[in-house]
């Protein structure tokens, strides 16, 4: 009974903390609404730490039944949850960063009249995201997953005040366009994640995952094939895969908290979260062409993320191109098998990614929201507790030991070598390549070199002490959080087989070899980084106008071309096409018969009213006419009786 209770103070706490906020949504600014907010965000992080600690000494599943939700017919939905440990990891990674990204708010939304209204959509948000993990069906994790979209929709178009602006001055246009492209590719693939369950229920009679999962092995393969490849779908649009990903890296116009809760640890990894919970699916020998499809689409992506990161100048667009990145890096590993390790690998990248959005936030907010990179430069003497989170990050990120980003990618690399994916392996090294250059970029454009900032009129400052040490538990977690990993596997690996995996003999005996190589790579690109960005006098970095104006810069600068492709030859038609079907069909043809029929009854009726005379003579006359009409027509009908 009291782990029953647990599970609601988890799942509730966020949607209480939404509810109080939203009553001082339209009041100025009130600090308590924050602080009980972070407060009940904070409880639901301490009963989630309570139920995984329980499920690692007991191994007992729990499964919670609130009430029945959908009875009609055969079809019986109820709406219950799982405490697993598959949502047991997701429910405690995102109770602990949302709880710090909700303190760092109460700071960096200090000065924002829609403080209250602020909080009141983070905490739904929170609230939307447990129903998606801890839902024991696909109906239910189908109306978290929505959930999710709509409170997205509301954050990252939070300023929605702010103008369009073009896209060569603001790739992202606005606030309130970028949430609506979120918001609109999403549901496109939500489309594709709706046709999946509607195969597996109408195959298995059920939407419950473990009554779903146990009928997997009577279904055809076309069947198999079909749902794994509709529900990847969904998985795509919400975790930002190619074609499906522009939306990202644009809806870093929300306010940073956003982005850090978001775009870190919570909503973009939902796809992974759903690959993972239907693995007994996609570990079929039947499905087996479609998990080597992710896989390598999931490589794709790491690297063609990565490579845009290169020459980008916007502080968040450089962390989001690298979620993105990451985010490839998991979908490789659950393509291969890999389930756990992708899982693991989620959990890690939450707490360093985090922290390098929360860090971002610091350096916008001491540079009055400028994020061009080559506008700053030497801000280390300033902010130094900025300086050392983003750093530390930086270093998790691009996966040096003994942080927790080596742990957790070279296992990604080391499944990709051990599966004999030769071509996934070199091209996720190569990746990791570009990711430390990236980053360190970033990190020494922005603190280190010459002050750039200066002579244009900045004078940044550190963030608030109580924001800084909100940040220093997800330093801590970005250090040690690999250390567990042996005892993390153990603890997945009492779900079952289809979550199993372990490396070959041969990787064993290579993996020292196969990890120092990739340190190795990696430490030469931080060094080229430093070289070419860090120094300071007459070796300090120069802007290259010839290299600015070259073919591939301008290719990676402007992502490929892929957002004027799709403004241009989707988006444009489309609204000829509407504006075309607005003017020549709806008002010349609905809109026209609507009021033709309006016209009709209005003529007929102002041209008859003149038989209401009030004259009985009239009235008989008519009556007269009327009964005539009724008996030719009954004659007419008896002749061809």
């Amino acid at each position: 009974m009291m782990m029953e209770s647990l599970v609601y103070v988890a799942l509730f706490a966020p949607f209480a903390g939404s509810l109080f906020a939203s009553m001082f949504g339209m009041s100025e600014r009130q600090i308590f609404v924050g602080i009980v907010a972070s407060s009940l965000l904070f409880i639901s992080f301490l009963a989630s730490a309570f139920l995984a600690a329980n499920l690692y000494m007991t191994g007992e599943v729990i499964n919670v039944t609130m009430m029945d939700w959908i009875q009609a017919g055969d079809f019986n939905v109820s709406f219950g949850f799982v405490i697993d440990q598959i949502s047991v990891t997701m429910m405690t990674v995102v109770t602990l960063v949302s709880t710090i990204v909700h303190i760092y708010a109460i700071g960096y939304m200090d000065h924002d009249k829609s403080f209250n209204r602020f909080f009141s959509y983070l905490s739904a948000f929170v609230f939307s995201m447990l129903v998606l993990v801890m839902s024991d069906n696909f109906l239910g994790l189908f109306i978290g997953w929505e959930g999710v979209g709509v409170c997205s929709w509301l954050l990252v178009g939070f300023w929605y005040h702010k103008p369009d602006q073009k896209r060569e001055d603001n790739p992202s246009i606005s606030p309130s366009w970028a949430a609506n492209e979120a918001f609109i590719m999403n549901r496109i693939a939500d489309l594709g994640m709706l046709v999946g369950i509607f195969i597996l229920y109408w195959n298995t009679g059920s939407l419950k995952y473990d009554e779903v999962f146990a009928q997997l092995p009577h279904l055809s393969e076309t069947v198999l094939v079909g749902a794994a490849i509709a529900l990847f779908i969904g998985a795509m649009g919400k975790s930002a895969q190619f074609p499906l990903h522009t939306w990202l890296t644009d809806a870093m116009e929300g306010p940073t908290p956003v982005s850090a809760l978001i775009h870190a640890a919570t909503m973009v990894t939902a796809g992974v979260f759903l690959v993972v919970r239907s693995n007994p699916l996609y570990s079929m020998e039947e499905v087996a062409g479609v998990s080597m499809f992710i896989a390598s689409l999931g490589t794709f992506v790491a690297f063609y993320a990565a490579s845009m990161a290169l020459v980008e100048r916007d502080l968040k667009r450089i962390i989001a191109y690298s979620t993105l990145s990451q985010l490839g890096y998991m979908f490789a590993a659950a393509g291969l098998g890999a389930y756990w390790i992708a899982l693991f690998h989620l959990a890690a990248h939450a707490f360093f990614k985090a922290l390098l959005f929360l860090g971002g936030g610091n350096v916008m907010h001491a540079m009055h929201d400028e994020l061009d990179l080559f506008k700053m430069g030497d801000l280390r003497k300033k902010m130094r507790g900025t300086w050392l989170y983003m750093g530390f990050a930086s270093i998790a990120l691009v996966g040096l030991p003994p942080l927790a980003g080596f742990w957790s990618k070279d296992a990604i690399i080391e499944t990709a070598f051990n599966e004999h994916t030769y071509v996934l392996w070199i091209v996720l090294v190569i990746t990791a390549a570009m990711t430390a250059f990236y980053s360190f970029r970033q990190v020494f454009l922005s603190f280190h070199g010459e002050d750039r900032h200066t002579p244009l009129g900045f004078h940044p400052h550190e963030m608030y002490k109580f924001v800084l040490v909100a940040m220093f538990p997800l330093a801590v977690l970005a250090l040690i959080t690999g250390w567990f990993m042996s005892s993390y596997k153990e603890f997945i690996y009492q779900i079952g087989k289809s979550v199993q995996y372990e490396m070959s003999d041969h990787t064993h005996h290579l993996a020292i070899y196969l990890a120092l190589m990739v340190i190795f790579i990696v430490l030469a690109s931080i060094t080229f980084a430093y070289l070419k960005y860090a120094r300071t006098g007459e070796k300090a970095w120069k802007r290259d106008e010839e290299v600015e104006n070259g073919f591939f810069y301008k290719l990676l600068i402007n992502q490929y071309y892929v957002p004027k492709f799709y403004e241009e030859f989707i988006s444009k038609p489309y609204r000829m096409v509407s504006e075309k079907f607005w003017t020549e069909v709806d008002l010349k043809i609905v809109d026209a018969s609507v009021d033709g029929i309006a016209k009709f009854f209005y003529y007929t009726g102002d041209k008859t009213r003149s038989m209401q005379t009030g004259n009985l003579s009239n009235y008989l006359n008519w009556m007269a006419v009327g009964g005539v009409i009724l008996l030719g027509v009954a004659a007419i009908s008896a002749m061809f009786v």
